[in-house]
């Protein structure tokens, strides 16, 4: 029968990567040593202190990346105390902790008051700010303050909104280095399509919207509004205004005042939320869906009372722009940012999975916490587009 091996020696071994040498041999056999597992302890302690001193001497640098200034990064916001922005900030900390720098800094406007977004961006300019990513809602009001912060030197992104569309065509108005968001003006398109799916027929809809004109949800109305033209259709557009607290009220009383609706559907994610309990206490129960994952949507979704949303990924309009501008300034403005889609994905009851796990991903929670994939087959439309 063979010696057992000590798990402390068999550990050691493991961990120092030991070969088939002299050393080896006497850790198994013990020879020539008071204790095997008294070395063996040893050398796992040795190898532990020498592991941590040199990753407190590289404790400054981000992985492999040299030591760089704390570059401060700024995000310009247009509701800056909205829930589905809170994954956004979020990720741009955790970007931010990631590369060792500082958490970019958060402001702008809570009711999507442009002025004050645009005085935002000058308060970053005068600040000498690293770099810049705003919610371009407006194609005209940010073009000579994105301008301005480029003419400084200082690299600009667009998040969540990039302008606006004329007859699907984009109108992005500033000459900022790229977007990272949802493709706007399709997302709206693929809404359009999803209606049709549930309502082949036509009919009224309302499509609530929390601020008409607005670059980072007229798109979606747009969109939608184009595919289902001469289906059969008649579309209310119905504001609801730029915060939660007036949303819900604004949604009731269409509901109300309109009972002959054969759907209703949204393009932002506060009027989405509101939707399916509102149309429940109206005594509809009408076909309905919206955008994104905040509030009660999901909870609706699986109680039966909303039919989808459509995922823009808020977390990545966060982390990634604080990649992009870290990787422009490390790089000496070679490394360019690119544009990204963040997503356009359907969430129905078939597929909430991991997406009602409280998370930061969601906003839901503050702890960072390893999600474990779901196994078996990763199912996915197939591709269509390579940009």
């Amino acid at each position: 029968m063979k010696d057992k091996v000590d798990p402390v020696v068999d550990e050691a071994i493991e961990r120092l990567n030991m070969q088939d040498g002299p050393a080896r041999r006497k850790l198994l056999k013990g020879a020539g040593l008071f204790s095997a597992t008294a070395a063996a302890s040893a050398l796992i302690s040795a190898c532990t202190s020498s592991t941590n001193s040199k990753a407190g001497a590289t404790k400054a640098v981000a992985g492999n990346f040299p030591s760089t200034p704390k570059w401060q990064f700024w995000f310009v916001n247009h509701v800056t105390t909205n829930q589905f922005f809170t994954p956004t900030q979020y990720g741009m900390a955790d970007a931010a902790a990631l590369l060792n720098l500082p958490t970019p800094k958060w402001g702008g406007s809570e009711t999507s008051t442009v002025s004050q977004m645009t005085t935002y961006i000058s308060t970053a300019v005068s600040a000498k700010a690293d770099g810049i990513a705003v919610a371009v809602i407006d194609p005209n009001a940010f073009k000579q303050p994105i301008a301005s912060a480029m003419s400084a030197g200082i690299p600009v992104l667009s998040y969540n909104a990039d302008g606006s569309f004329s007859n699907g065509k984009a109108e992005i108005g500033s000459n900022r280095l790229a977007y990272v968001g949802q493709a706007l003006y399709i997302s709206g398109q693929q809404l359009g399509a999803k209606i049709l799916s549930l309502l082949p027929g036509g009919g009224d809809i309302a499509i609530f919207i929390a601020t008409p004109g607005s670059g980072n949800i007229q798109p979606r109305y747009d969109g939608a509004a184009a595919t289902l033209a001469g289906k059969g259709f008649t579309i209310h557009e119905v504001a609801t205004g730029a915060t939660t607290g007036a949303e819900q009220p604004a949604i009731k009383a269409y509901l109300l005042g309109h009972k002959n609706l054969k759907g209703a559907f949204a393009v932002d994610g506060g009027s989405t939320e509101f939707l399916g309990t509102q149309l429940k206490a109206a005594g509809l129960t009408i076909p309905n869906g919206g955008f994104d994952t905040t509030g009660s949507s999901l909870p609706n979704i699986k109680a039966g009372l909303t039919d989808f949303v459509i995922y823009q990924d808020p977390y990545l309009q966060g982390f990634l722009p604080v990649v992009y501008m870290y990787l422009y300034n490390l790089s000496g403005g070679t490394i360019v940012p690119s544009d990204t889609d963040t997503g356009l994905s359907f969430i129905d009851k078939t597929s909430l999975g991991n997406y009602q796990v409280s998370s930061r991903f969601q906003g839901q929670t503050t702890a960072q916490k390893y999600i474990k994939r779901p196994t078996g087959a990763i199912n996915n439309a197939q591709a269509t587009t390579s940009t």
